[in-house]
């Protein structure tokens, strides 16, 4: 999938700095649109595939910390928060020039706690499932 069928699609890109700039440019999928919910992805490129052309498990690992950790802060009004827990079980390995995304849900809020989980694909292809714990930050002064 190209930029084009992805705005097509519904999706909005945007680009991210520091760490998460690996991964940049993120695509995030319009959360008004209920019925599919919400979704980050990005499109594998050379920086984060192997030798073999396939998606490093550290590309996908760093993809679904920075996935789940967003769509539940943006469940909760773009909460600040940081991951204090993320289990991921790598099940098939996506290639060069895939379309990665992760639809997620937030299981539980608490005021100090987040607890998410979801998928990771590649096209209809399930590459991936992880869930996780965020700990929720003091809004900024």
């Amino acid at each position: 999938m190209d930029a084009t069928s992805l705005q097509v699609a519904g999706w909005k890109a945007r680009d991210a700095k520091g760490f998460t700039g690996f991964i940049a440019p993120l695509w995030i999928l319009d959360a008004s649109d209920t019925s599919r919910g919400r979704g980050v992805g990005f499109i594998a490129d050379e920086r984060h595939v192997n030798y073999q052309q396939t998606v490093h498990g550290g590309a996908l690992m760093t993809f679904a910390d920075i996935a789940l950790g967003w769509i539940a802060a943006e469940a909760l009004g773009h909460t600040r928060c940081v991951t204090a827990q993320l289990a991921i079980q790598l099940v098939s390995s996506p290639r060069l020039g895939d379309f990665i995304s992760c639809q997620a849900e937030l299981v539980r809020a608490t005021s100090q706690m987040m607890f998410v989980r979801g998928l990771i694909k590649a096209g209809d292809k399930t590459v991936a499932s992880a869930d996780g714990i965020w700990k929720v930050l003091a809004a900024k002064p």
